[in-house]
Parts: structure tokens; C-alpha cells; sequence
């Protein structure tokens, strides 16, 4: 058996951490903790360098290997730690949807919600542009319809008929409009779809200290 007490998550409230200490506490791995400040940029220390050269989060060290990408982590757990119910394998009906969807909440989402995240929030309002955030919010409102009618049409979850790691990926995204304030126009199907994501008890446990403001 794998021993699993090396497992170590380098986290920061409301980032990509999140999606790897969800994951942990679906599958009820034992893991440490490790708290990077990410108030500056880069995060965390010189220190931290060792473990990121990026200094960004997250980052997953399990005997001595390290890991930084969190849709690569998440299959890294599963596959390492696993059979899991949050994986689906390749002989199952949906395992196309899963492998979609698991990067979608990535490489599909990631440009234009941390675009509007940067300008209706995180940036300086002098270096923030109308148009720019307009845009983006533009390309956000298309994600979210995409979801609601290719993923979520007729569907509780995005694959497998179960809870996966694709809607941990997804889930994530929808987290961060959320606290931006960018969930109250999402298509109806998507907003009941996070509901139910969030009334998870792990979604509770990972996400404790995870609500306040960005």
C-alpha cells in the first residue's frame, strides 16, 4: 500500500488550492497543510522558491516529488491513491465528458474569469479597463451557457452520473464568480448545479476560511 502520509498541500485561501484540498477531502486522504501567504506577489517566501520556482500555489509534495498544476494533481491523487468514484476510467460511457470538462474548469474558463476578476476587483481601479472587463464578462456569460446546456442539460453532475473531479474543477470556477459577485445572472441550471456542489460536507471542510472577500 501506497503510504500517504507524505502527502503536503502548499495552500492560499480562494486559489487554485482549493480544488487539490477539496479532492483530499473527498477521498479522505491523510494530508499536512501547509499555509502559504499570498497577500504579495510572489507568494510566500524565498523559502517557498524551493518548493514553486513560480512562488505560486498550489504545490504538492509527497516524498520528495513536487507538483504545481491542479488539474494535474487531481489526476496525480486519483491515480496514485485511488480506485476512486471521483475518477471515470477509460472503459466508462462518459470518460469523453470527464477528461472535457476536468480541463474546462481550467483551460476553458481560466482566461476570462480571472480577467474579470482582475478588473471589477483584484487590480488598482487606475489600471482597470471598462472594456476589458466587459469582455470578459461577455466571454463568462458564454462559458456559463455552454455549461448549463452541454454539461448540465438533464444532468445533476457533469460525468459518470456521480459527483467528479471535473465538477472540482468547474466547482472552483463557479466559487470564484461567486465571490466577485458574478453568479446572480448565471443560466438557472448552473446556479442550482453550485448549490448542490457546495451543500457538500468536503466542499464545507476544504472551503472553511475560503468566503471572505478577495
Amino acid at each position: 500500500m501506497v503510504d500517504q502520509s507524505y502527502l503536503r498541500l502548499y495552500h492560499a485561501p480562494r486559489t487554485r488550492s482549493l480544488r487539490v484540498r477539496w479532492l483530499l477531502e473527498e477521498m479522505k486522504l491523510p494530508y499536512t497543510l501547509e499555509s502559504v501567504a499570498f497577500a504579495q506577489r510572489p507568494a510566500g517566501d524565498e523559502a517557498y522558491a524551493d518548493i514553486h520556482p513560480l512562488r505560486k500555489v498550489p504545490a504538492l509534495a509527497d516524498k520528495g516529488r513536487v507538483m504545481f498544476e491542479s488539474v494535474a494533481i487531481m489526476q496525480y491523487i486519483m491515480g496514485r491513491y485511488g480506485p476512486t468514484d471521483l475518477d471515470v476510467k477509460p472503459d466508462e460511457a462518459d470518460y469523453d465528458l470527464f477528461l472535457q470538462w476536468l480541463h474546462f474548469g481550467e483551460s476553458g474558463m481560466i482566461m476570462p474569469v480571472t480577467l474579470l476578476l482582475a478588473h471589477t476587483v483584484l487590480l488598482p481601479e487606475k489600471a482597470r479597463s471598462d472594456v476589458i472587463a466587459r469582455s470578459a464578462k461577455a466571454d463568462t456569460v458564454k462559458a456559463l451557457a455552454l455549461l448549463a446546456e452541454h454539461g448540465l442539460k438533464g444532468r445533476e453532475f457533469l460525468a459518470g452520473d456521480r459527483f467528479t473531479a471535473a465538477d472540482i474543477s468547474v466547482g472552483y470556477m463557479l466559487f470564484l464568480l461567486k465571490i466577485i459577485k458574478q453568479m446572480d445572472d448565471a443560466p438557472e441550471a448552473v446556479k442550482a448545479y453550485f448549490a448542490r456542489l457546495t451543500a457538500r460536507p468536503t466542499w464545507i471542510a476544504a472551503s472553511a476560511v475560503e468566503e471572505s472577500p478577495v
